[in-house]
């Protein structure tokens, strides 16, 4: 993002806001079970009222994204990136979406095939943080 941590935990500068507000528990494998359904519809919508001023949201991961996006996510998270100008291009009112991987172990794979990520997408990542601070 090209924030300081000082900027990054600074609650009228950034929210991070989860998909699901409990931890699911954990699948046989040890990995995080995904977000439970009712969480985002419960509560996703008056969180997001509450904040009027965000104008760039950061859609982490296919859950996410299909949330945000909803029929304009793609039906792979390489659908979803190849399109990330569209998605940032098509917001609502002042908001803007930017479809983001997932930062796990689980992507580093895709994020060594797609070398433009960190080439075209991420630069304007920092540049548009960096004019909304």
């Amino acid at each position: 993002m090209g924030v300081t941590p000082e900027e990054f935990y600074d609650e009228r500068k950034v929210a991070i806001v989860p998909m699901g507000f409990c931890f699911p528990g954990q699948d046989a494998k040890g990995g995080d079970l995904p977000p439970r359904r009712e969480c985002a519809g419960l509560w996703h919508e008056r969180v997001f009222d509450a904040l009027p001023q965000l104008e760039l949201i950061l859609v982490v991961g296919s859950y996410a994204q299909n949330w945000h996006l909803k029929d304009a996510a793609g039906k792979t998270l390489q659908e979803t990136m190849l399109a990330w100008r569209e998605h940032l291009d098509r917001g609502e009112g002042r908001r803007r979406y930017l479809p983001l991987p997932h930062p796990s172990w689980r992507n580093n794979a895709w994020l060594k095939r797609n070398l433009w990520f960190e080439e075209e997408l991420l630069p304007v990542l920092r540049q548009e943080v960096r004019a909304l601070l």
